[in-house]
């Protein structure tokens, strides 16, 4: 891919994960390699309507997406603009937007990966290069299009003691290990907050389990957890990716004593993941909305025989880093350096990705 962008320059990078609570903005200044310096970011919520079209998209992909997909790509917009004017950087000085979109259906095996987004309007509505579509070119290679941050991780944990485990835990979680000789293996490990969101929106009409406080006065239900944790994909080997509704475990009981099994169904998913790397991990850094819930803090910690620790024990942002990964992304895809390896995504060479929209 060539383009006349000079690097190291300023990217925006934006993300809309799973959960679908909003879009993540973020600064980043990059050449896409060793350079990576955070910026300003924000974080726009979507409305309770569009949040429900949305998840709604995720359950019927096979439907018409066009009206979603445009008051999405709208949110976004906005999300650009007023980071843009929260940088207070000069005109020009931005070189690049990394749109990831919203993944709607994701089934590698399938060789499918969707994210919605107008990719194009948004080029030309804020005059900016923007990258999109990152993962269809490894799926396409034969790769699960997931994770792809991992690269990302990399580079921000160079200086940092190994092996260590950054665990990311948005509606999905995964895990990326990264061993003394800087070697690479990530996957998902399992949910993260979407089965728990759900439960506590289905009881409450809350998004989410405030601080954990629901989970903490219920009783994990020993037989439910052992079910979920048979699930065949607990015994593939990695790499290996999820969609958000791959699973449906059979939580019954009441709404304290279902956010406590649901909470330990991700706590210990994870730890399954530690047990699936090559040397097990000195500290396992948490990124993602689960960091801020202590009673999944306080599981995981039981869990697993490492230092847990939320991301800005040094010095990352566990709210931004997806978007600011995706900012990294975008100046990878425009260099055609790889965004995925074999041992992050399955594909079978390192794979370059995205597609360039210019205003």
């Amino acid at each position: 891919m060539t383009s006349a962008i000079q690097f190291p320059t300023y990217v925006i990078g934006l993300m809309s994960g799973t959960s679908a609570d909003g879009v993540d903005a973020a600064l980043l200044y990059t050449d896409g390699q060793a350079v990576v310096r955070a910026g300003a970011s924000l974080f726009v919520p979507y409305d309770d309507g569009l949040r429900a079209d949305i998840l709604a998209a995720m359950r019927a992909p096979g439907d018409d997406t066009s009206a979603v997909a445009q008051a999405l790509t709208q949110v976004h917009i906005d999300a650009v603009r007023a980071l843009i004017e929260k940088s207070a950087l000069p005109p020009g000085a931005i070189g690049l937007i990394g749109f990831h979109g919203q993944t709607i259906y994701h089934a590698p095996h399938e060789g499918v990966t969707l994210q919605i987004g107008d990719a194009a309007r948004m080029a030309r509505e804020i005059g900016i290069p923007v990258i999109a579509d990152f993962r269809s070119a490894d799926v396409r290679a034969g790769g699960q299009g997931a994770p792809l941050v991992p690269l990302y991780h990399a580079a921000l944990a160079h200086e940092l003691p190994k092996p260590l485990l950054v665990v990311n835990i948005g509606g999905v979680s995964n895990v990326t290990w990264i061993g003394g000789d800087e070697a690479i293996i990530a996957f998902d490990s399992g949910p993260g907050n979407a089965l728990l969101d759900d439960w506590i929106f289905k009881h409450t009409g809350k998004r989410y389990d405030t601080n954990g406080e629901i989970a903490a006065a219920g009783i994990v239900d020993a037989d439910q957890l052992a079910a979920f944790l048979a699930d065949p994909f607990f015994a593939l080997d990695a790499p290996k990716s999820l969609d958000r509704f791959h699973f449906k475990p059979a939580v019954t009981g009441t709404l304290q004593d279902g956010a406590a099994t649901l909470t330990a169904m991700t706590a210990s998913a994870i730890a399954m993941a530690c047990m699936a790397v090559p040397v097990a991990p000195k500290q396992l850094l948490i990124t993602g909305g689960g960091r801020h819930n202590p009673t999944l803090m306080g599981l995981l910690d039981a869990c697993v025989n490492a230092a847990v620790l939320p991301v800005e024990t040094v010095g990352w942002d566990g709210d931004m880093l997806e978007a600011q990964a995706f900012a990294y992304l975008a100046a990878r895809s425009v260099l055609d350096l790889p965004l995925s390896l074999p041992t992050t995504t399955g594909v079978k060479l390192p794979m370059t990705g995205g597609v360039l929209y210019l205003p």
